[in-house]
């Protein structure tokens, strides 16, 4: 039977191939979408999750609006460090590809996920590729939803890297008391799929012409959402790499040998002007702190390259 889950999503390019993945895979049902400010404001996630589900023929899968700041912040920690929709943002405010004809569902995020879990005949998967701000604020209402769930799959944080500021990874750092607060939920299993993994995995220019090749609504649009990630990290020289990080988490699901994961103490750090957002994984040799997740550093690009062009090859 195919893995029942729902992805928490703040859509720019990578969530973008990453919704895509888990919507076409024969092994992954995704049952719904709930979206969060992050990457661009909540309006714009969301208007980006209904045209990439609109565009691959998937617009019955409904989309839940969720929060439009973080849990305790009235914004982020601090200014962005790229312009949205400017040269070097990497997503865009608005995705290449038409509006959207379907729109967003009347229920929020929150009310979805606790209504949704809380129902389940079976544990769902959950998938959180944005800030936690929606997953927070569902366990803040609903402790015992831990229990509905098999496994939470974050793209979230880094040990060895970086990126909206020298200490913390994006997704942590916009809103860190909600990742404090999933990190200490006790979920049952808890993987988190750090930058270090993603930037192990990077998606070739010469990738995007194959996808390209496939003529598939799918393979269209990846080849033209990885490509303005490889042009904002190379800063538009041609040839080149980036890594497309929520869709490890995704392909995780149906090959989690895509990654390398270990056990291991993670916390986040919510105070600090220099460390705001950093997560502090423990990475030392009998640690006396006990493991709270299975932590990936490393991943297998070949292995995602393959399974991209598999799934995108797919119509529905």
């Amino acid at each position: 039977m195919a893995r029942r889950l729902i992805m928490d999503v703040d859509t720019g390019t990578d969530d973008a191939v990453a919704l895509m993945f888990a919507a076409l895979h024969p092994d992954l049902e995704l049952i719904g979408v709930t979206t969060v400010n992050g990457n661009v404001p909540l309006a714009a996630t969301t208007d980006n999750t209904l045209r990439v589900l609109d565009w691959i023929g998937c617009s019955g899968i409904p989309v839940h609006p969720g929060l439009a700041r973080p849990i305790v912040r009235t914004d982020f920690p601090s200014a962005r460090h790229f312009d949205p929709g400017g040269e070097d943002d990497p997503h865009g405010t608005a995705l290449d590809i038409p509006e959207p004809s379907s729109r967003a569902q009347d229920q929020g995020a929150v009310e979805y996920l606790i209504e949704t879990l809380r129902g389940a005949a079976e544990p769902v998967t959950l998938v959180a590729v944005g800030p936690l701000s929606n997953i927070a604020a569902a366990l803040a209402l609903d402790p015992e939803l831990t229990g509905r769930v098999d496994e939470v799959v974050i793209m979230g944080g880094g040990h060895a890297t970086a990126n909206v500021t020298a200490s913390a990874e994006f997704n942590i750092w916009a809103d860190p008391e909600a990742a404090a607060m999933v990190l200490a939920a006790g979920f049952p299993k808890l993987t988190v799929v750090t930058l270090d993994a993603t930037h192990r995995a990077v998606i070739t220019r010469d990738a995007c012409r194959e996808l390209a090749g496939l003529g598939t609504p799918a393979g269209t649009a990846a080849d033209r959402f990885i490509g303005r990630r490889i042009d904002a990290y190379s800063g538009g020289t041609g040839d080149g790499a980036a890594p497309v990080h929520d869709v490890v988490c995704t392909a995780y699901l149906v090959r989690p040998d895509v990654v390398r994961t270990s056990p291991l103490p993670v916390a986040v750090e919510t105070v600090g002007t220099a460390t705001v957002g950093r997560t502090v994984i423990d990475t030392r040799p009998g640690t006396p702190e006990p493991a709270n997740a299975h932590v990936a550093l490393d991943a297998n690009a070949e292995l995602l390259s393959g399974l991209l062009t598999d799934t995108f090859a797919r119509t529905l």
